[in-house]
């Protein structure tokens, strides 16, 4: 079958290659892929700038159908729509970490798409425990964004703790951001965006998708724009989803009194930015990386109970042979999600 691979390591070396299609072991689920998204793990893969295991098939954003089913499983049934927790391809499962439910932390865990073989193909192979029906309301497509929305809900819902009332700030109309404010306006959270000149059309679908207000900070000032729509006040959360020395900054001035912090992206390098402002204003300051499986069973409700729908983030859906195009789209802002699917 053709997959997109990692073959070396080092700078590029990704490419469409021939490779073999994966054996279903008897304790094992085979997924026929409807779509994979691209990730910023992905870029990062191709770039070399995230660890890597090659030659690895990437991508770890997917949908699929159940094609087969091994003799041991029994809480699987061909045909069944699902998306999958790729995180947990490879863990431990003894380490504190992967007992309390924290496997991301867990040292020898490895991701699919990165550090086994991922969905930039037509099939993949599972462990049944990784795979989550999806609802009869929800479409493949949609359930396709599944794995970043996991992180977002992480993030909101459980370790933010946003509640009906709140004034939130959402700094990055990347996906990501433009992922919590779905889930923030679902919970009937007032929502500021703010982004940058490249970011325009992404700061438009946020007005679409249902923000209070966007900010524009290359043509105004975030301060202003925060102070006029707080009355003054500050945000009570902000969410730094850019990776920017910048946005954090913002985010943090942004802030009211006792307000709370949460970064969702990777700056992916050193930064500096007042930390005085943490002890005056007596903020709360968190980190939420990936999700656990319980976040997983909770996006599955949200889902079931359909207030927050994917379909409007989806820019383009192309076959993998065209990655080339599809990486550069979201390389350059051009796409908000680019969906891949396997060549016939």
């Amino acid at each position: 079958m053709k997959a997109l691979v990692k073959y070396a390591s080092g700078e590029g070396n990704v490419g469409i290659r021939d490779v073999e299609e994966p054996r279903c072991g008897d304790n094992e689920v085979k997924l026929e892929i409807a779509y994979c998204g691209i990730c910023g793990t992905d870029l990062h893969v191709l770039h070399d700038t995230f660890r890597n295991y090659p030659p690895v098939i990437l991508g770890h954003e997917f949908s699929g159908t159940v094609v087969e089913v091994g003799r041991n499983v029994s809480n699987a049934t061909l045909g069944e729509r699902v998306t999958g927790l790729g995180a947990t391809a490879v863990t431990c499962g003894q380490c504190a970490y992967c007992r309390s439910g924290y496997f991301i932390f867990c040292s020898n865990r490895r991701g699919m798409g990165h550090g086994v073989n991922g969905a930039f193909a037509r099939y993949v192979v599972m462990r049944p425990d990784q795979l989550y029906r999806i609802p009869e309301n929800f479409c493949l497509d949609e359930a396709a964004l599944s794995e970043p929305f996991a992180a977002v809900v992480q993030a909101v819902a459980e370790i933010s703790h946003v509640r009906i009332g709140d004034t939130a700030l959402v700094s990055g109309p990347g996906p990501i951001g433009l992922l919590c404010l779905k889930l923030l306006v679902a919970e009937g959270v007032k929502v500021i965006v703010a982004g940058a000149n490249g970011d325009r059309d992404r700061l438009n679908a946020a007005l679409r998708i249902g923000a209070a207000a966007v900010v524009n900070i290359g043509g105004e000032s975030l301060s202003d724009a925060i102070q006029e729509h707080t009355g003054g006040v500050g945000v009570d959360v902000a969410f730094e989803c850019a990776g920017h020395p910048g946005s954090v900054r913002g985010c943090l001035e942004s802030l009211r009194p006792m307000g709370r912090y949460t970064q969702v992206a990777i700056c992916g390098q050193d930064i500096q930015f007042p930390i005085d402002l943490i002890f005056y204003k007596q903020l709360t300051m968190s980190g939420s990386v990936c999700y656990t499986a319980r976040t997983w069973e909770r996006m599955m409700r949200i889902y079931a109970e359909g207030r927050v729908r994917m379909n409007d983030l989806i820019s383009i859906k192309l076959p993998i042979s065209e990655w080339r195009t599809a990486f550069k789209l979201c390389e350059e802002k051009k796409a908000i999600k680019v969906l891949m699917y396997p060549e016939p």
